[in-house]
């Protein structure tokens, strides 16, 4: 694939990751529809995309990389202290402490840790389109292990436990304080609740290709619907949860859910993390210093009971320094389930974002390590020369 199916633009000094990105669409033979953005302490030095239909201004699903932007609503309002993290949620939503659930703080939901990862029985496409429908279905649950003795990652409905917090304490869903406090002062291109004015420029994801064989050979190993990995995964309803159809779903864009939901660009992803840390156009940095420090300090590591060695969690967000070791310590962010991936390193300056609208094959994104290093290597030496 020549270089001419790659547009955009990159800043002197980072051409090596426009030569790294075109290599990975080559290699992808153009089926991913990536995008790739990269901000250095603000400004933006990174704006390339690919593929059939899409331009830097294409929406796409984002999956798990919106935990990153609800994670944020969260860490503005325990800045403000309207939230307290260590307070037990049933304190504002009593029907939560059923089950065993009483202890159970906020930090705990945050770093998955409480146990409540799913329902017996799962809950269908439909239910977890609607936070305020899963929270309801999870307040009699009981937890699936011990609450706080270990972690384990709840993909679909973690933060409709915060959303539900967010609303009993100020009277305001997480989707409408991201909107008014995040994405419209910023001009984000990343949506929880994406307008029917806005669904234009919309693409839907696809399945990875695989052959035959490696289609059986997959999900014949995959683990039963009722283990800790399929009810982390939703694949614990009937029918299991279709993961494309789930995202490609109006009700789920236009509701936004705050696990999975959020609709966005490379654009979008790289820019909340730029807003959060260092400022956007002109606007101050949303989180002071001591906030970005508390919520990227790593929480939960080791064996994720459902994600195994790729868990490593801070506060909300997923520990990008143990993801990436060229990152520092304390780079934070999240990525998601179709390729997305997104963080902020505050040592080296770099907000990233990147999207593609087609599965990789079992999840797999190796693309990820290789542009994060192209940004970080252009990142460094910029600050060097």
């Amino acid at each position: 694939m020549s270089r001419m199916n790659v547009h955009g633009t990159v800043a002197d000094g980072f051409e090596p990751v426009r030569e790294e990105f075109t290599a990975m669409v080559a290699e992808q033979d153009g089926q991913a529809g990536a995008q790739l953005t990269a901000y250095v302490r603000g400004r933006r030095v990174v704006d390339l995309w690919s593929g059939d239909e899409a331009d830097g201004d294409t929406l796409t699903a984002v999956y798990s990389s919106t935990k990153g932007a609800a994670t944020l609503v969260t860490a503005l309002l325990v800045q403000e202290g309207v939230l307290d993290l260590d307070e037990p949620v049933a304190r504002h939503w009593p029907e939560f402490a059923a089950a065993g659930k009483d202890t159970i703080t906020l930090r705990d939901v945050l770093t998955h840790r409480s146990g409540v990862i799913g329902i017996d029985g799962g809950l269908s496409a439909a239910e977890l389109a609607d936070d305020a429908v899963i929270a309801s279905c999870l307040a009699g649950q009981r937890p699936y292990w011990r609450p706080g003795s270990a972690y384990g990652y709840g993909g679909f409905v973690t933060f409709a436990i915060v959303n539900e917090v967010i609303r009993r304490v100020t009277g305001h869903s997480l989707q409408q304080l991201y909107d008014e406090r995040i994405r419209i002062p910023y001009g984000l291109d990343l949506f929880l609740g994406l307008p029917a004015a806005e669904e234009q420029r919309f693409r839907p994801i696809q399945w990875w290709t695989a052959t035959p064989e490696q289609e059986t050979a997959f999900w014949s190993n995959l683990p039963g619907p009722h283990s800790i990995l399929g009810i982390g995964y939703g694949l614990n309803s009937t029918p299991p949860l279709d993961q494309v159809a789930f995202a490609n779903t109006r009700a789920v864009r236009a509701n936004g859910p705050a696990s999975a939901g959020g609709v966005g660009s490379a654009r979008g992803l790289a820019g909340l993390y730029a807003a959060a840390v260092w400022g956007l156009d002109g606007r101050p940095p949303l989180l002071k210093p001591d906030t970005v420090a508390e919520f990227a300090q790593l929480h939960s590591s080791g064996s994720d009971l459902v994600r195994g060695a790729q868990g490593n969690y801070a506060l909300g967000f997923q520990a990008k320094g143990l993801r990436y070791t060229f990152l520092s310590a304390n780079a934070f962010g999240h990525d998601g389930s179709a390729g997305s991936e997104s963080f902020a390193d505050p040592v080296s300056g770099i907000a990233f974002g990147y999207t593609r609208r087609r599965f990789g094959f079992a999840w797999s994104y190796p693309e990820h390590d290789r542009l994060a290093a192209a940004v970080h290597r252009a990142a460094i030496a910029a600050i060097a020369a």
